[in-house]
């Protein structure tokens, strides 16, 4: 498969402390990948990156053979990378519908327009019947998948998923795991997943990406992963949540 993304060792540093060094991956059109690392690895900051935040302070980042590295998130998003974030933010204030139509604004121009994207959306997030209700009064587990259904609602290519079941018990996350196999088996989208919780990424992941220290130390498919003596050291022989 073709790469729909190529990270090209890219750095950043922030006041002399070095966040990331030298990192470099691809991302085939159409696979589910994992990035995933001890916490203060540099995962969020290559997302950042990747999706406009920040510009590496070295390196490049080319999506569907482009240079993105020089734009702004608005502008990274409306070329096809959608993302969402460790910490859920819904607008607490609006309903659940009118949260996911602020992202199908992005390429529809019209309220109906929005309106049918969201709510197509949300029938694939299996929150169509919550669509009236205030987001505020939404579980996590459904704040979660509203925040899936924001990004989704751009229409990307490819999505950056930040944490996106941290916090589920283990049913709600193999209900998840679920979500995005669909979405990537019915809608053909890729997916760069952050995560801790080692029982998705095993389930969702064909391929896998270690950081250490800003560094990517390891790439390989999940068995490979789970056998490297330096992945084991630093990481998943201490921090592995199954």
């Amino acid at each position: 498969m073709p790469a729909l993304l190529e990270v090209a060792g890219i750095s950043k540093n922030f006041r002399g402390l070095r966040a990331v060094h030298d990192a470099s991956f691809d991302i085939a059109e159409g696979s589910i990948n994992a990035l995933i690392g001890p916490n203060g690895a540099g995962k969020t900051t290559i997302f950042n990156m990747v999706a406009g935040v920040y510009r590496p302070d070295s390196g490049s980042i080319a999506f569907d053979r482009k240079p993105i590295h020089g734009l702004r998130p608005d502008q990274i998003c409306a070329a096809g990378i959608g993302r969402t974030f460790q910490v859920v933010k819904p607008f607490a204030g609006l309903s659940v519908l009118d949260n996911v139509m602020v992202g199908a604004f992005l390429t529809e121009k019209t309220s109906a327009g929005a309106r049918k994207v969201s709510l197509a959306v949300l029938e694939k997030l299996h929150l169509a019947a919550k669509c009236d209700l205030p987001a505020s009064s939404l579980t996590l587990p459904d704040r979660k998948r509203l925040e899936v259904a924001r990004a989704l609602a751009t229409r990307p290519r490819l999505l950056l998923l930040d944490e996106a079941m941290a916090g589920l018990r283990p049913t709600e996350c193999d209900q998840m795991v679920e979500v995005f196999r669909e979405l990537n088996r019915t809608d053909g989208l890729t997916i760069l997943l952050i995560e801790h919780v080692m029982r998705a990424v095993m389930a969702l992941a064909q391929h896998i990406g270690v950081l250490h220290h800003g560094e990517v130390i390891a790439r390989g498919s999940p068995e490979k992963i789970v056998r490297d003596a330096a992945v084991l050291e630093c990481y998943l022989g201490e921090e592995t949540e199954v």
